[in-house]
């Protein structure tokens, strides 16, 4: 008999946060080293497939699958099923968001993990903007405006305050203020975040702009941005397409992805001839060292970022062998004895 077993490891949120997943500087250092072993060829990591509902380019709700393989000292396949529903806005009790994150043993093809991943999907999609702010952010920058209090709201202020210490005051804005509010109380004494409900006050003052929202069509304009601001785009279109092409460092996670995506600025600027492959950097060629970051205190950079599976895959798989090792979780078994094999 083979010394194999079918064995699935079940880790439901309070798992998962249990197994340490809330600890921002370990999923910054996990997440720049993933981007790293991308640069260095050690990844396979084909771009996510939408689902949208009715249709890709007017959903209400959305399915996304988004597998990869991690090699080196990793040695991981996965993929994310990360789904989006309108709906849930409306419902008090409900995330807008709903991931899980599958792991599979690369040699025998045996599932070994099913875990919750809305809350890794929250921590590491922060931690790719703190990788990206690491490399392009002034060293002296002070103020940073934050678009956006939702969940990534909350997790992108510890990713900011991680990557960037010099910050000393963080803008959270929101048109609901009252959730930036919440955000604000729940920092207090910890990190000096004010809330905000006018945006253009905000970014006017600030070094470093990340805009984390649910946004279709772009909002912040370009003449609310200073000449050598850093500014990071996460979700598909939300910054005035001057701002990134006027950029002196124009930065994306994975260019086949967002110059392929529908409703993407980084589609649009590529359709429309404005934008091409050898005009960007990426954040595996900044983390592989092979391009440079920021270069002068004068530079503007802009940064588009729509989450990459492998980061997710590796944070979820740091997370499954704490758990291992800490004894977290509920085992499940694929089968007893396997038929017609």
């Amino acid at each position: 008999m083979s010394e194999y077993k079918p064995e699935i490891l079940f880790l439901k949120q309070e798992d998962v946060v249990k197994a340490g997943l809330l600890n921002m500087k370990e999923i910054l250092a996990i997440t720049e080293k993933t981007f790293k072993m991308i640069g260095e060829g050690q990844v396979i990591n084909p771009p996510k497939t939408m689902l949208g509902m009715p249709n890709n380019e007017n959903w209400q709700s959305y399915c996304m699958s988004m597998p990869s393989y991690i090699g080196g000292d990793v040695d991981t396949v996965g993929f994310k099923w990360a789904s989006e529903s309108v709906y849930n806005m409306s419902q008090p009790d409900m995330p807008y968001g709903v991931d899980v994150v599958m792991l599979t043993n690369p040699k025998t093809v045996y599932p070994k993990a099913i875990m919750d991943g809305t809350l890794i999907t929250a921590m590491r999609t922060s931690a790719a903007a703190g990788v990206a702010a690491k490399y392009l952010a002034r060293k002296d920058s002070k103020v940073a405006c934050l678009v956006g209090a939702g969940v990534i709201g909350r997790t992108m202020v510890m990713a900011m305050m991680e990557a960037v210490p010099s910050l000393e005051e963080i803008y959270l804005c929101d048109l609901d203020v009252s959730k930036a509010e919440g955000i604000a109380k729940e920092y207090a004494g910890k990190y000096n975040v004010i809330p905000c409900g006018n945006t253009e006050e905000a970014a006017k003052k600030a070094d470093l702009i990340v805009t984390e929202t649910t946004s279709r069509k772009p909002f912040l304009k370009a003449e609310w941005v200073k000449k050598n601001a850093t500014v990071i785009q996460m979700s598909g279109y939300e910054i005035e397409d001057e701002i990134y092409l006027k950029a002196d460092k124009k930065v994306v996670d994975n260019w086949a992805q967002l110059s392929h995506g529908a409703g993407a600025l980084i589609h649009k600027l590529a359709d429309e001839g404005k934008l091409t492959e050898d005009m960007v950097i990426t954040l595996p060629q900044l983390a592989a060292g092979q391009k440079p970051g920021r270069e002068s205190d004068d530079e503007l950079c802009v940064a588009a970022t729509y989450g990459i599976g492998s980061v997710d895959v590796a944070v979820a798989n740091h997370i499954y062998l704490n758990a291992k090792a800490q004894g977290i979780g509920q085992k499940l078994m694929l089968w007893d004895n396997p038929l017609w094999v």
